[in-house]
């Protein structure tokens, strides 16, 4: 079955102590699962995309402006990936495809399934933040887009513990996905 991997928002602004939008410890804590996983997937030649928000400053007509602190927003540090994925990236670049989006849904707005469904792309592992934002938006596009779903408990995490929590439960009970346990 041909596979990739997708990582969510891992940025600076969404996992930094000091980000915008934060996750904190959580999502410091993927650092090492989520950059050996894409080293893995790397080395087994398995598509690697990072899928990211994309704010414009002071943008009114966001809906996200209403619900959240600015965040990621356009030539900012903060759009920057964490820590060791950073690098990983960097050294990987020409490999590893970088997507901007706009909403919660890696789907929404970008080309992704039609890049996953030109590579014969039929299973995705997810990893990154939020779990019961962006993640979960994804997982469920997923789903209504018929991919086969696999979440690693080790490399998701959320500001909200119970909302991480109900996500992963949401995601095999409602969405049939594989959560990879840590």
């Amino acid at each position: 079955m041909n596979k990739a991997l997708l990582v969510v928002d891992y940025t600076v602004d969404f996992v930094a102590i000091d980000g915008a939008l934060t996750c904190g410890e959580p999502g410091i804590a993927l650092e090492d699962y989520i950059t050996q996983l894409t080293e893995d997937f790397l080395k087994q030649q398995h598509p690697v995309f990072v899928i990211n928000d994309l704010h414009e400053k002071n943008d009114p007509y966001h809906p996200e402006s209403a619900l959240f602190p600015p965040h990621n927003i356009r030539g900012t540090a903060g759009r920057n990936l964490y820590g060791k994925m950073n690098d990983l990236y960097k050294e990987h670049e020409q490999e590893i495809m970088w997507m901007d989006k706009t909403r919660y849904s890696a789907f929404a707005g970008t080309d992704l399934d039609i890049q996953l469904r030109a590579r014969n792309i039929s299973e995705i592992h997810l990893t990154g933040v939020c779990t019961d934002i962006c993640i979960l938006h994804t997982a469920v596009d997923a789903y209504n887009k018929g991919y086969k779903i696999f979440v690693h408990q080790g490399g998701v995490a959320s500001f909200n513990p119970s909302g991480h929590d109900w996500a992963l439960s949401h995601f095999q009970s409602s969405l049939g996905a594989t959560v990879i346990p840590n």
